[in-house]
């Protein structure tokens, strides 16, 4: 799993109030200051990290919510 490259790209895209580094790979994003708009940043950063799209169905409050969930869709779109 891409946990960690995850991580180190929500570090620099995420705009998080609270420091990645404390945060569970099941933590709310939302609650650690996740917003809209970074989540827009942190979507087209993993992209190019992974090459990558994600599709319309993948855009959902869900899927950015915590690093684990990323985590699994990034997964899944590389299978």
């Amino acid at each position: 799993m891409n946990i960690e490259k995850v991580r180190e790209i929500l570090s620099t895209h995420g705009r998080l109030t609270t420091p990645v580094d404390s945060l569970q790979d099941d933590s709310d994003l939302y609650q650690a200051g996740l917003t809209s708009l970074a989540t827009v940043g942190l979507m087209l950063a993993l992209e190019d990290e992974f090459d990558v799209e994600f599709p319309d169905s993948a855009l959902s409050r869900k899927t950015f919510g915590s690093i684990e969930s990323i985590a699994e869709t990034v997964e899944e779109l590389l299978e």
